[in-house]
């Protein structure tokens, strides 16, 4: 059991504005998350999926298309193991930044040693005004 939590791989999505029209809008959440899954997957084939743990995912708007925990269905729609776990939180603008903080402190407490985590945010399809 390991002590130390460690960051393995860093992955983002391309950014576009967050508009009706915008250059992603066509794009849901959902599959954003399952494209960085597989990227980092792929890129670290050393990395075995069915030991991947969780899934913790920061989300500043849980509704719509990203809501109904988005983590446990983008780790489904990817391919992972129906025993891995998710868990979407929210800490509204710090959202992903404290699902990888609580990410390295379940695997420094020895709960759990593999564990995907980030956030994820698709402004232009949150209904707003």
């Amino acid at each position: 059991m390991s002590t130390e939590a460690l960051v393995f791989d860093a992955i983002r999505t391309p950014r576009g504005k967050g508009k009706h029209n915008g250059s992603l809008h066509g794009t849901k959440p959902v599959d954003l998350v399952v494209g960085l899954m597989h990227e980092t997957l792929g890129r670290n084939v050393d990395l075995d999926p069915n030991g991947v743990d969780d899934v913790v995912l920061g989300c500043v708007a849980p509704i719509g298309d990203q809501g109904g925990d988005i983590a446990k269905t983008a780790a489904l729609k990817a391919g992972l193991p129906d025993t891995v776990a998710g868990v979407q939180l929210n800490r509204f603008c710090a959202s992903g930044l404290e699902a990888v903080n609580q990410a390295a402190s379940r695997i420094r407490s020895g709960w759990e040693d593999l564990i995907l985590a980030g956030g994820v945010e698709s402004m232009s399809r949150v209904p707003m005004g």
